[in-house]
């Protein structure tokens, strides 16, 4: 009787799209996009880089996947969230919370404004608007004050992490800023609340931007 080789048992975790996209976001998370290439990856799901190519094009579209992963994520009301409150005020604070814990994230959203990640954010703010009862005839303006809302502060953190080469201690650089708008007396009003600009909590601040935003819906 002719002995023969066992076939090799397939993988029970076979490759798919959907875990190169989780394996991709654990990466960034970790390490940001410095950290993601496909050879990295690839070692990291103990493949080769060229059978990634099966799934997805380049890291451009491997960035898009993983920021509209989380994204969808996030906007699922789970005690995994922290933040549960309904409505569009919560898909707002949630979205905050993703810019701003993961820096990568707040770096793609400002990069590539109509991926798909905030496509589904533009459409889950409009739904929830709906749900609220604004006129239809109001919702995309209103909508696209939300987003732009949510994307200056996308842009405002990616910003901040361009300056954090430089700038290591936030305090400090808002002391100094400070100190400098007090100190030429060219500009009053930021003069006046000097001390709330040198002490202010962002999250406390995009919140604050929500409910005038939403106020200004609810009575027009």
């Amino acid at each position: 009787m002719t002995n023969s080789k066992p076939a090799s048992a397939r993988r029970s975790d076979a490759l798919s799209k959907a875990r190169i996209v989780q394996a991709a976001t654990e990466m960034l998370d970790e390490g940001g996009t410095d950290a993601l290439t496909f050879r990295t990856l690839a070692a990291r799901l103990s493949t080769g880089p060229g059978a990634l190519y099966h799934h997805v094009s380049n890291k451009e579209d491997l960035l898009a996947a993983a920021t509209e992963a989380v994204m969808a994520s996030v906007f699922e009301s789970s005690p995994d969230n922290g933040a549960t409150e309904p409505g569009v005020r919560g898909v707002m604070m949630r979205a905050f919370d993703a810019i701003t814990t993961r820096p990568w994230v707040a770096t793609q959203l400002a990069g590539a404004p109509w991926q798909p990640a905030v496509m589904h954010l533009f459409d889950r703010i409009g739904t929830e608007l709906d749900a609220r009862g604004v006129p239809e005839h109001a919702q995309f303006d209103a909508a696209s004050v939300l987003m732009y809302h949510a994307l200056g502060a996308a842009s405002q953190r990616h910003a901040g992490r361009q300056l954090a080469a430089t700038v290591t201690d936030r305090a400090t650089f808002l002391d100094s800023t400070r100190s400098a708008v007090t100190d030429t007396g060219d500009y009053p009003f930021l003069t006046r609340i000097a001390s709330q600009f040198a002490g202010h909590d962002d999250r406390e601040q995009f919140q604050a931007g929500v409910d005038i935003i939403l106020a200004g819906i609810d009575h027009p």
